[in-house]
């Protein structure tokens, strides 16, 4: 079977290796020539094109573009492909997106895989990305099964962990571990930057190690996706983001009133619950 990927950045590029090996032929498109290029001589895809009729002979197209665009490049898409095809995304925001393609596309399931890196561009995308993370598909009560079960079948390949939910589902869990970390990593790089004592943000950037540089990962990533993020799960976000405010005015408080007991008895409980959500 040959599969399309519309996108060639991270994501997409790192797709076409993975599918690419698992013996499936497949056709890529990207904005530009040269991305073509460089995924055809990187061995991502088999065949590229800033044409998107290229992708008509693909059984199932993977919409691999920022989440600003999937939607606008779908309805372009779908003038090029016979009713049978499969079409799925990799957005990390689902209910926007599948109210806007369900009822353009019969053949839809929404998707979202939770893996990625810092860096962007084909030049960034590598093999192996998805082993062993979790991969989300989001069908809805008129999803076919059969569209379902190719997809599955596919993302499974990869070697993705495959989890189900409803679209505004996947939106708040995501707004919790993957979009508030994004604001919250920014706002700490942030007041770092804002020590008004030249000297101590010296001091700062030449002491910082492994700790800050795990917890300030996300927040020096690509803007434009965070952006999106908001935008996006806007609703969701902000909730997240009260919830996180709350949290903080309760550590303040504790330090601010020297009640180091039950800052402990804080520490030690979220120290319990961390392994829960990383293993």
């Amino acid at each position: 079977m040959k599969i399309g990927i519309l996108g060639l950045g991270l994501i997409g590029g790192s797709l076409g290796y993975d599918l690419r090996s698992q013996g499936y032929h497949v056709l890529g498109v990207s904005r530009r020539e040269s991305t073509c290029e460089k995924a055809i001589a990187l061995g991502s895809v088999d065949e590229a094109s800033v044409d998107m009729s290229l992708l008509a002979a693909a059984g199932v197209v993977f919409i691999c573009t920022p989440i600003a665009l999937i939607v606008p490049q779908l309805q372009q898409l779908i003038n090029h492909l016979p009713v049978t095809t499969i079409i799925t995304d990799v957005g990390s925001v689902k209910a926007p997106i599948v109210e806007a393609i369900a009822p353009l596309w019969e053949n839809f399931i929404g998707g979202h895989p939770m893996a990625g890196t810092a860096d962007s561009g084909i030049e960034a995308a590598q093999r192996d990305l998805f082993v062993g993370k979790p991969y989300v598909l989001t069908p809805d009560p008129t999803t076919p099964k059969t569209a379902i079960s190719v997809v599955e079948e596919i993302v499974r390949s990869l070697g993705a962990n495959l989890y189900y939910c409803q679209p505004e589902q996947h939106d708040r869990a995501v707004s919790l571990i993957s979009h508030l970390p994004v604001m919250v990593s920014s706002s700490l790089i942030a007041t770092c930057m804002g020590e008004a004592d030249q000297q101590v943000l010296q001091l700062a950037q030449n002491l910082a190690s492994s700790g800050f540089r795990d917890t300030s990962r996300v927040g020096g990533g690509n803007p434009e996706l965070g952006v999106m993020m908001a935008q996006y799960n806007r609703q969701a976000l902000l909730s997240s983001l009260q919830k996180y405010r709350q949290n903080l005015d309760e550590l303040t408080n504790l330090i601010e009133q020297s009640d180091w007991a039950a800052l402990e008895l804080k520490l030690q409980s979220t120290g319990k619950a961390r392994p829960k959500f990383v293993e």
